[in-house]
């Protein structure tokens, strides 16, 4: 193998436990992620902060829009770092605390009573979070392609990745019911954005010790320029395919987590009920990722993506026929039915984007996996807020506003989104990945040629 792919001294075993300390930072960032969007634009926001939803859908795409363009920066910052310490493992330690604090300020009440002061405090707290959590997220997973270098490897280790998202979205579905736990209301939020907020920073310093890095990889120059970076990302057309998937599943998903909260309180008008409908689901979607994995041996990871797409496309579409009357067992019986595909549609995009970058390297010669992942990301950051933002803003034109009673035509078409929304993106990225030309036998022939470049 070449230089390029191999250290001289055995790299560190790839095990379970290594793998499983590894997925605690995604853990960490879907936490967050999370509860951002199952909680705070939908519900903490409008309901606790007294915002209008309009104006709560409108703080992440403010504040996501401007983070968004510091990804591909922060990639490529990371791409040129030449610490002692690594390319990207410093980050870990420079962003965990910051990331804990600010996740904490989110939830404090706004010192401004007016609504234009509250509406700027919380996108400026938004903002300083969102981009904490870009020094942490880009370099976290540009370091897996590096870590796990074969096709089926880094299908195993995104697997563990992703059961440690879903884990923290267990984890953010707890929230409401621990500030809940902890006095209610604003105090209440307060108290448990502050305990959330240390547990998220305390994970990094074990996946600080866990990973590594290539010092061949190190070792690589970085010729072009950052614009010029930019520009070959931009022309290369398999990544700009895979990128156009993966947002279309990215907004069904985000689209998914801020409307079932309020499905469940006003259309089927059980809000109790949102906490337990969550774990059912995620439960459902955590014993179906062994299943996925098993999958895509032998498979191209494009074909398992479409599989787990079209499933969770087409049961979805079941939740708008639900009514009130309906009896409770139906929906928990329903909703992990629909979560067995979820996971899908980030499990697969993240790990073809291994690939891609491979497929770079051999037309270019450098290692980006920071760049890619940093576009990749603020990709993926826009396109979830723009989605979530054109929803609030439509309901609070029909007119969702605070409180327990909600127009019906609020309430129908809170119904009809959640079922039909997600599935008509998930339909379209489906659509988006014919052709996809990245095969498993088109990989492993871009690894011969790359060792065969470098003489090994």
């Amino acid at each position: 193998m070449s230089e390029a792919l191999a250290d001289p001294k055995p790299e560190p075993r790839l095990d379970p436990l290594r793998k499983s300390i590894y997925a605690a930072g995604d853990f960490t960032l879907n936490t967050s992620l999370a509860a951002l969007s199952l909680i705070y634009a939908s519900y903490f926001l409008p309901q606790v902060a007294d915002l209008r939803a309009a104006l709560a859908g409108l703080i992440p795409l403010i504040a996501r829009t401007i983070d968004a363009f510091a990804d591909p920066l922060m990639g490529r910052l990371s791409d040129r770092t030449r610490w002692a310490l690594g390319r990207r493992r410093p980050y870990f330690l420079l962003g965990a605390i910051p990331y804990g604090v600010t996740f904490a300020l989110l939830w404090v009440e706004s010192p401004f009573a007016g609504a234009g002061g509250r509406f700027a405090y919380y996108t400026l707290i938004y903002l300083a979070h969102a981009l904490s959590m870009t020094v942490l997220t880009v370099p976290y997973l540009a370091i897996l392609p590096e870590m796990a270098l074969e096709y089926d490897a880094r299908t195993s280790l995104n697997t563990y990745r992703t059961f440690g998202s879903m884990l923290g979205v267990f984890a953010a579905i707890a929230v409401r019911p621990t500030a809940e736990a902890l006095g209610g209301g604003k105090e209440g939020f307060a108290a448990a954005g502050a305990l959330f907020g240390f547990l998220l920073m305390l994970p990094w310093f074990a996946v600080y010790s866990v990973t590594f890095e290539r010092p061949a990889f190190r070792a690589r120059s970085i010729e072009q320029s950052f614009l010029d970076g930019m520009r070959v990302v931009a022309r290369h057309r398999t990544f700009m395919q895979l990128t156009a998937v993966y947002i279309m599943g990215r907004i069904a998903m985000d689209l998914a987590g801020a409307l079932l909260i309020l499905y469940t309180t006003y259309w089927l008008l059980r809000p109790g009920d949102f906490e337990l409908v969550m774990v059912l689901f995620l439960s459902a979607v955590v014993l179906a990722l062994p299943f996925w994995l098993w999958l895509a041996r032998g498979r191209d990871k494009v074909q398992v993506f479409v599989i787990g797409s079209l499933w969770w496309a087409a049961t979805s579409l079941g939740l708008s026929l639900a009514t009130p009357e309906w009896p409770r067992w139906v929906i928990f019986v329903w909703v992990p039915i629909v979560g067995l595909g979820y996971a899908v549609v980030d499990l697969m995009p993240w790990s073809m984007l291994g690939e891609v970058i491979d497929e770079d390297d051999l037309a270019t010669g450098e290692r980006r996996e920071g760049l890619y992942n940093g576009v990749f990301t603020f990709l993926r950051k826009l396109g979830g807020a723009l989605g979530v933002f054109l929803v609030m803003g439509l309901l609070d034109v029909l007119g969702y506003r605070k409180g327990e009673e909600q127009s019906e035509t609020a309430r129908q078409a809170i119904r009809w989104m959640t079922g039909v929304a997600p599935a008509c993106f998930l339909i379209a990225g489906v659509l988006l990945a014919r052709g996809y030309p990245l095969s498993r036998a088109r990989h492993a022939e871009i690894l011969r040629k790359l060792a065969l470049r470098d003489g090994s």
